[in-house]
């Protein structure tokens, strides 16, 4: 019989990002079917009470909830004794790392910032309807921040750039999920080298995959400066781009920089390249759209400007057919960004591809719809990840669609992304390895092959090593690459010619 448990702890706050790691640990504890451990926002709190829990009516925004189902008291003692376990651990090394603990911490950025003189930046994770106050304050602070959140006003995000550039510190963000700073690795981020290119990224599955590249070519980064997946869209006019420009332009380590971005338009780009056309370094632009480079190219392009060798990026052969498969390309991604990089190339060959990216309302489709022909969605975007963890954490969502892929006779090949290093799953081979033999199985049953192809973006220096999953993934069938532009060539080549446009 299960059982259920639900519990408010006051007093306490901990970033979203966090609580979402730890919910995931706890999950693996024995008997424990679900746990669920966020701060209790109204977002958290509905969606706790669809998943059948009864949340108290006294619970604010400052409490933490702690919700699990298990198979019995004992599971659920067993799974709270890991809770206390894992936040324990996030304390004390909190303050072995001279930062203090959750628990005694600052009410404000500007308190926290006289507390520690020392801190540079303040790395924000709130809820977007809080994200500004907490942000501005850290601003009129003197700290540069990195703002974690989503949701957060395109008109809010204005304010506090304004702010920022007079104040003369950068604004990370909103919603910028990768950044490295003197060599710290901020939010998802990757183990990678120190080296003379300094990276500034409207993205942050593209500045994981382009910082990776560079790692495996040799070539290190000074900074990986994040500017929020807006900045450098019409509205927001790349303000964040020009203090990170000029940050990057005065740093003497910095011999050249690499702007990464989604489609951006095409005003600021240009107001961008004027100013970078005076900082007398060499810039490389690797801003996706349709017809322009892909990202893996952007990196050669760079690699080249720098006097740098370009190598022959890392595959590890799968089970591909004997000959090129019927059916239709599957894309299921994690990452938006590498989603928009493989829906544009795949477009030139494919035709129309239906997706949550889209905005054409006629190929929009929602992430967790079926549809027919080809199709390629986002995991992680927003919609998706509205109180629960981004798949780079949990992917169970995904794994679920892999395997339901694999049972649809119109799915003929299927293309997915994998992202390991800080902040991600800490073992995801093993789960995405038997989602992929389920699925083959699947089709194999019903007397078609399924080719799968993977682009995994890390390095071996990340926690989970990059060789040994990409060794997993490709035993288990899949055709892995380093390259997320190589890996969707590699997938539309699967297809017979009468699938392509």
């Amino acid at each position: 019989m299960t059982t259920a448990h639900v519990e408010v702890r006051t007093g306490t706050y901990y970033d979203s990002v966090t609580l979402m790691q730890i919910s995931q640990k706890v999950k693996l504890t024995e008997g424990v079917e679900d746990a669920q451990i966020g701060m209790a926002t109204e977002l958290n709190v509905g969606l706790l009470e669809q998943s059948g829990y009864q949340i108290p009516d006294s619970v604010t925004p400052n409490d933490v909830v702690v919700a699990l189902r298990a198979d019995s008291q004992e599971a659920v003692e067993r799974g709270l004794a890991s809770l206390d376990t894992h936040l324990a651990a996030l304390r004390d090394s909190a303050r072995n790392a001279g930062t203090g603990t959750d628990d005694v911490a600052s009410r404000t950025s500007a308190s926290a910032a006289q507390r520690e003189s020392q801190a540079a930046i303040s790395v924000i994770s709130v809820p977007g309807a809080h994200a500004f106050t907490e942000a501005m304050d850290a601003v009129n602070s003197g700290l540069s921040v990195m703002l974690f959140s989503d949701n957060v006003p395109v008109a809010e995000e204005i304010v506090l750039k304004d702010a920022a550039a007079r104040q003369g510190v950068l604004v990370m963000g909103p919603d910028c999920g990768t950044a490295v700073v003197n060599g710290i690795a901020l939010g998802f981020a990757n183990v990678v080298r120190r080296g003379p290119i300094g990276m500034i990224a409207a993205s942050g599955t593209g500045a994981q995959q382009v910082m990776c590249l560079l790692d495996q070519a040799g070539a290190g980064i000074t900074h990986c400066l994040g500017l929020g997946g807006r900045d450098l869209g019409a509205a927001v006019g790349g303000r964040s781009a020009r203090q990170a420009l000029a940050a990057l332009g005065a740093d003497a380590e910095t011999q050249q920089i690499v702007l990464v971005s989604k489609p951006a338009a095409p005003e600021v780009v240009a107001d961008l390249e004027q100013q970078a056309a005076g900082l007398g370094k060499q810039i490389t632009w690797a801003t996706l759209g349709p017809g322009l480079p892909d990202l893996t190219a952007g990196v050669e392009a760079a690699l080249a400007a720098g006097g740098h060798p370009v190598p022959t990026w890392r595959s590890w052969p799968g089970a591909d057919p004997a000959a090129p498969v019927a059916g239709s390309l599957r894309g299921l991604f994690c990452g938006g960004t590498l989603a928009d990089e493989a829906m544009f190339i795949a477009e030139e060959s494919l035709g129309a591809i239906r997706s949550n990216l889209t905005d054409d309302p006629e190929l929009s489709i929602a992430p967790d719809a079926r549809a027919e022909g080809h199709v390629i969605l986002d995991f992680g975007a927003d919609e998706m990840t509205q109180g629960r963890p981004h798949p780079m954490i949990d992917p169970s969502l995904r794994l679920d669609r892999i395997r339901a892929e694999g049972r649809d006779p119109g799915c003929g090949v299927l293309l997915l992304d994998l992202l390991i290093g800080y902040g991600a799953h800490a073992d995801p081979a093993s789960d995405h390895a038997q989602a992929i033999k389920d699925a083959r199985a699947a089709a194999e049953a019903d007397g078609r092959e399924l080719p799968v192809v993977v682009s995994l973006i890390g390095t071996e220096s990340d926690p989970q090593g990059l060789v040994g999953i990409a060794e997993t993934l490709s035993a288990a069938g899949a055709s892995v690459f380093v390259s997320n532009a190589q890996a969707t060539r590699h997938a539309i080549a699967q297809l017979s010619e009468g699938t392509h446009a």
